[in-house]
């Protein structure tokens, strides 16, 4: 019996269970074993032992505190590591006195009492006494029983102490994350900048979809702000309380593909070392955002496809399905349209997922947003500048409405936190972005696209970077050097402009990739 109680309790060890429930089953066990009228475990707060499981003690225990310096018998107890037995005829008044749970009116005054301190790593926890009205009850319970159950009780304390301190950690977690995902949600949702007809068009269709539950296709060209209008769905949806999952497709390799969205278990291949849940399983009742689906195999659409039709998934090595409410939106900067009709594109994905399709314009189609959405960037950068104000000023704004901006926002982005930089070290106090703060980089660039309109002012600049470069050219340099130093130039200026994607940056340059590759092989750039 007192093996079975002991293993009992030892099991119970590897339990998650709620703090209280993990101590009345300890002394449940412990009640089974020893023949008591009473069992109280206390913890050590301090300077103070607080009951937290009574068995035969009324409940109102549970709301005592105990100072051992006014209780001789625990102080007793806490003198000792070892188990500590009281006389049946003590003097010493018992701290339960009055406070049986059958009779609230007994005096405890001849009675079997013992005691034993709990310890974690030499660390003292608690203490657990032990009570029985029959005299000579714990006569034949020995010590090392007794101390065999201590430390299976500290055990037992420690554990429900740190499962409370991980659920109450986890709690405050999710506050914290579901706060976080408020903050961010606003904030991302408040991006997306705008009041040009085709933008005000664009808000108008969101609106419309947002609510539903319908799947929606965000298309445009890279850097127009596709994450921004996704997230902008999903705020103003029925699930914005529920965070968005994304995943960028383009980023996943054949091999992970399948368990990134759908998730695996433990040894379902090399490197499987735990069960991991996939991207729709983590969204579940909430948002999935596919980023660049558009750079998906065939294989890994069948099987998005699969998973899109019967709502419901399968991670890799089990063979159960798991049924998934999920609201999708996906993103591509490609022409869906035509890779159907190339054959790289499912044609039977493309209509499941362009339901609801929305269309991104260009930069360059909206010309009417640069003032104001230049104002919202500079407002959300001037903090990491050190600088009160930044604005932009009369010649800067004249480039860029006549720039065609092939990198869209997010390159109008990054030119003007370079600009602003160098408007805030002038040290002038203005905070003005000019002309001249923009660079020499982007009127490389504007050279090497042909996307700025003939004017005295650009031309003048676009004579100073050649003039620059010249004169900056050894004297001892060749003709081939130097146009090799201005060739090396411009490639970088433009890749930077396009995201280091080659066949982009080839485009802009007017060159077939095939020949950059070999020019930038031979200048040394890869």
């Amino acid at each position: 019996m007192l093996e079975k109680t002991l293993l009992k309790i030892a099991l119970d060890l590897s339990l998650s269970l709620p703090q209280k429930t993990h101590y009345k089953r300890l002394i449940s066990a412990i009640n089974q074993v020893m023949p008591c009228d009473a069992i109280a475990l206390l913890e050590m707060d301090k300077e103070e032992l607080v009951p937290v499981a009574v068995d035969g003690l009324s409940e109102q225990v549970l709301d005592m505190r105990f100072n051992p310096n006014e209780h001789p018998r625990l102080k007793a107890i806490l003198s000792s590591q070892k188990p500590t037995r009281f006389e049946a005829n003590s003097k010493l008044p018992d701290p339960y006195d009055g406070l049986l749970a059958k009779d609230p009116k007994r005096r405890l005054s001849i009675h079997d009492c013992m005691g034993c301190c709990l310890y974690v790593e030499e660390k003292l926890v608690g203490v657990l006494t032990l009570d029985a009205l029959q005299v000579g009850a714990f006569r034949d319970i020995d010590d090392i029983t007794v101390a065999t159950i201590a430390a299976l009780a500290a055990a037992t304390m420690r554990n429900a102490t740190l499962i409370s301190c991980l659920e109450q950690q986890n709690e405050n977690s999710l506050h914290i994350a579901n706060d976080l995902v408020k903050e961010v949600r606003n904030a991302k949702g408040s991006n997306f900048i705008g009041e040009s007809r085709s933008m005000l068009a664009l808000k108008s269709e969101i609106s419309v979809v947002a609510q539903s539950d319908l799947t929606v296709l965000i298309s445009g060209e890279t850097g127009v702000g596709k994450e921004v209008v996704a997230r902008t769905v999903h705020a103003q949806s029925n699930r914005k309380e529920k965070p968005l999952i994304q995943i960028n497709c383009a980023a996943l390799s054949e091999s992970i593909i399948e368990s990134e969205l759908f998730g695996h278990a433990k040894g379902a291949f090399t490197g499987a070392d735990k069960d991991r849940m996939g991207k729709f399983e983590l969204a579940d009742n909430a948002t999935l955002f596919l980023d660049e689906v558009g750079e998906l195999s065939l294989n890994a659409q069948a099987k998005l496809l699969r998973a899109l039709q019967e709502g419901e998934i399968q991670r890799v090595g089990v063979d159960k399905n798991i049924y998934v409410d999920v609201r999708v939106i996906a993103a591509t900067n490609r022409d869906l349209n035509k890779e159907v009709a190339l054959g790289r594109f499912r044609e039977d994905l493309y209509h499941r997922l362009s339901v609801f399709p929305l269309v991104i314009p260009p930069l360059r189609d909206r010309m009417d947003d640069l003032e104001k959405l230049g104002q919202f960037i500079l407002l959300n950068i001037k903090g990491g500048l050190r600088a009160k104000n930044i604005s932009i000023g009369e010649s800067a704004m004249q480039l860029f409405k006549q720039y065609n901006w092939p990198g869209n926002v997010r390159e109008y982005q990054h030119v003007l936190m370079r600009a602003a930089l160098r408007t805030v070290n002038e040290g002038l106090n203005k905070n003005i972005i000019e002309a001249r703060h923009l660079g020499e980089e982007f009127f490389t660039n504007s050279l090497s696209s042909s996307s700025l309109l003939p004017s005295s002012e650009l031309l003048t600049y676009q004579e100073n970077i050649t003039r620059n470069i010249l004169k900056n050219s050894s004297r001892s340099k060749s003709l081939t050097e130097m146009v090799n130093e201005f060739q090396c130039h411009v490639i970088t200026n433009s890749l930077a402009v396009h995201n280091n994607v080659w066949t982009k940056t080839a485009d802009a340059l007017q060159i077939d990739r095939a020949n950059l590759n070999r020019l930038a092989k031979r200048l040394g750039l890869k």
